[in-house]
């Protein structure tokens, strides 16, 4: 969502994929301009609440629900909010990605960092709710891996090319795959795009679960597969193996940055974008980079732009639904 995610899914991807969790470990085109940002990743439920700082009774307390809340650097950050903002970070850590955003709907959260885009624009537009982005944290490429060819255009007429087949996934799969020049998707895709929507295709699709992609190409059954960046670590996938990856600043990926999420009444809360924007002090991202294996690609996206993105792809969300 890290991400993986719930996004890719390493969690900080989406889940699966979450992203960094999970996925990427896991699934538009203008540039990303630097602003106040805010983060996410991808995100599960225990109730376990970890306060990181204690606070003098004038501070103000700050829940924040992660999925990851034992990685030093929510400490790193828990300190900084401390020292910088007055404020004291409280994390209430999940292992079911379907609850941190009912949690938030509920207040039992103030905030929450687990999700990219795409996960949080399905959640709205199932759940009609409003919840909405106020800082971004981070993109996790999502690789395509190959051990005999050094470049898609590589690869021969009609390989096999396995794709996760979970919904989050399987759209930025074939995002991937379109970008290089592999196959082209009806309207351009979406992040809602399955294979029923390719077009025109130069190898042959194949939908796996994404925990088997990085197995099916380690044992020849498929030439190349899209592999979240969890399950290629577990494999041991050396990254030289990953011969393209979306762009973190084009526009096919915007929908899988990582981001903070508030209430929409909430949206404006200066002490709430302050923190989003923390995640970026240079000792909390290298923290961040350790847990993910230097995979992460930092956004700093202004809340206005991630909520226009919020607004198109729960459009396309809709649609998707019928």
């Amino acid at each position: 969502m890290s991400a993986s995610s719930a996004g890719e899914n390493n969690p900080r991807e989406a889940p699966v994929d979450p992203v960094l969790p999970p996925s990427g470990s896991g699934r538009r085109r203008l540039p990303w301009i630097v602003s106040a940002a805010v983060v996410l990743v991808a995100a599960l439920v225990v109730g376990l609440v970890l306060a990181f700082t204690g606070g003098s009774s004038g501070s103000k307390t700050v829940r924040i629900g992660v999925v990851d809340a034992s990685e030093p650097y929510w400490k790193t950050f828990a300190d900084l909010a401390k020292k910088r903002l007055d404020v004291t970070v409280k994390y209430v850590n999940f292992n079911d990605y379907s609850q941190p955003n009912p949690a938030l709907r509920e207040k039992q959260l103030d905030l929450n960092q687990f999700q990219h885009i795409q996960y949080l624009a399905n959640y709205n537009a199932t759940a009609h709710d409003t919840l909405r982005p106020i800082g971004a944290t981070a993109v996790y490429p999502l690789p395509l891996y190959a051990l005999k060819y050094d470049r898609p255009s590589a690869l021969p007429a009609d390989a096999k090319v396995a794709v996760p087949n979970d919904a989050i996934n399987e759209a930025r799969g074939l995002l991937v795959l379109q970008s290089a020049g592999l196959l082209t998707l009806k309207d351009g895709g979406s992040a809602f795009s399955t294979t029923r929507d390719i077009e025109t295709h130069k190898v042959t699709v194949v939908t796996l679960d994404a925990a088997q992609t990085a197995g099916a190409l380690q044992s020849g059954s498929v030439a190349a597969a899209i592999v979240n960046n969890n399950y290629a670590t577990s494999a041991k996938l050396p990254r030289s193996g990953a011969i393209y990856q979306d762009d973190p600043a084009g526009a096919s990926a915007a929908p899988y940055v990582n981001i903070f999420v508030a209430r929409d009444e909430d949206k404006n809360d200066e002490t709430y974008l302050a923190l989003a924007a923390l995640y970026h002090d240079p000792s909390v991202e290298a923290g961040v980079q350790k847990a993910n294996g230097g995979v992460a690609v930092f956004r700093t996206v202004p809340a206005p732009r991630l909520q226009a993105e919020l607004a198109t792809v729960e459009k396309q969300a809709a649609a998707a639904r019928g």
